[in-house]
């Protein structure tokens, strides 16, 4: 890797973490558990709920979720309880990020990354 790639690689991360994006309102973050076909996933969420999750037509394409990874869902208003969105995923950086700030403390013991 030459100098100028290793700069840019750095600059990427800088980018990452300084775009991490945070829940706002009644947003929680989640770890997805299953993936269940027809853009709909099974997330564990911070609130202590385990939501049916769907990815908005909006995001279908650009989205692409697997086991494990950190994602920010919006509760549904009616339903909340039960479905959601997920409107948002992190990547590694971002993840590590998070963690450090204690924004994934109650996510449990249970995590692989």
């Amino acid at each position: 890797m030459s100098k100028r790639e290793q700069v840019e690689a750095a600059e990427q991360l800088q980018e990452d973490i300084r775009k991490v994006k945070l829940p706002r309102g009644n947003q929680t973050l989640g770890i997805l558990e299953a993936r269940l076909g027809g853009s709909r996933c099974k997330v564990r969420c911070l609130d202590g709920k385990t939501r049916n999750c769907r990815i908005p037509g909006r995001l279908k394409r650009r989205l692409w979720v697997r086991e494990n990874d950190i994602v920010l869902v919006e509760p549904w208003e009616f339903g909340g309880d039960e479905k959601g969105d997920i409107i948002f995923k992190y990547k590694p950086t971002q993840v590590y990020w998070l963690k450090q700030n204690k924004y994934l403390d109650k996510l449990g013991d249970s995590e692989e990354f």
